[in-house]
């Protein structure tokens, strides 16, 4: 397939590209400069230079896909809106190329739609948003129901996405050794997690499969509580650092709805994905620190190597 990637040099969308290249599909990725995209080139990837909410700046490099993944997000006040503008569009290009076969559009969600879960939950639970995520179903729905005999659409849940420099699991390990790790609530509550590779895994599995149509949650079924994970990794360090449970009001205060997001419960089942004949290989953070904290580092190190080379 040659794919359409938007997001395709932030946390998930690059390791979806990295998958896609392994599987041997043809990658067109949206990037916002051209220093970026120079980048992908050297790695044998088409780009687009342009931004979500101007569609006329990669329209056409989308039109001559088969297959489109929406994995980005701009986390600005009008994110929303440039959301909304980037799914029409996509939309309306993944029904020209159904016209000419078999075509796909994956939307990446995420699990924080479903709400509170402390019952297990998988893909036919109701969706109870936070406010966070309060739109996100509107725009689930939106793709799912573009849906055609040519068009098949489907919805990836990803869990907190872990490995690597970025995220919210590596942003506890960099606390861990500044020191000082803050906890939002009391941590008793279990989070919903996700391998980033094993992640990719399953956008490659979804595209390929010709039941790779509808939603899918991405999750290791762990159920690890968040207090757990804070110990795993700081009996890590050489000098164990402190660990603060934070009030929620207290954090709702600095960090507005995304402290419930990091406060949510939340027992999570991907039956679908796993239908799919996706495993994922990792079934732990707690289980793989000195593994994490190496993805760290050499994150760190290709970032910085990466910046020395640009300057």
């Amino acid at each position: 397939m040659r794919v359409f990637v938007t997001g395709a040099t932030g946390y998930i969308g690059s390791v979806v590209v990295d998958a896609l290249q392994r599987a041997s599909h043809e990658v067109v990725a949206l990037v916002r400069h051209q220093e970026k995209a120079r980048r992908l080139a050297d790695r044998g990837i088409d780009t687009a230079v342009g931004t979500l909410g101007n569609p006329n700046t990669w329209r056409q490099q989308a039109s001559g896909c088969d297959a489109f993944v929406h994995a980005a997000f701009e986390q600005t006040a009008k994110g929303v809106e440039i959301e909304r503008i980037a799914l029409d569009t996509l939309i309306e290009v993944a029904r020209k190329a159904s016209e000419r076969g078999p075509a796909a559009l994956l939307y990446t969600s995420g699990i924080w739609v479903i709400g509170a879960s402390p019952d297990p939950s998988d893909e036919t639970a109701p969706v109870a948003p936070i406010d966070h995520v309060a739109w996100r179903p509107a725009h689930e729905r939106l793709v799912l129901d573009a849906a055609s005999a040519t068009l098949r659409t489907a919805v990836i849940r990803p869990g907190i996405v872990y490995g690597g420099a970025r995220g919210i699991v590596a942003d506890m390990l960099k606390d861990a050794e500044n020191g000082l790790m803050r906890i939002v609530g009391s941590g008793e509550n279990h989070w919903p997690l996700v391998y980033d590779r094993d992640l990719a895994d399953l956008y490659v599995r979804v595209l390929g499969s010709d039941a790779g149509h509808g939603i899918f949650h991405a999750t290791d079924e762990a159920d690890e509580q968040v207090r757990n994970i804070a110990d795993a990794i700081a009996d890590h360090r050489p000098h164990r650092p402190d660990i603060r449970s934070v009030p929620l009001p207290e954090a709702r205060t600095k960090l507005g709805a995304y402290a419930d997001a990091l406060a949510l419960d939340q027992r999570i089942r991907s039956p679908r994905a796993r239908a799919l004949g996706w495993t994922p290989s990792l079934r732990s953070v707690s289980g793989n620190i000195p593994r994490l904290f190496e993805e760290l580092r050499r994150g760190r190190a290709a970032r910085h190597e990466q910046e020395h080379h640009d300057s």
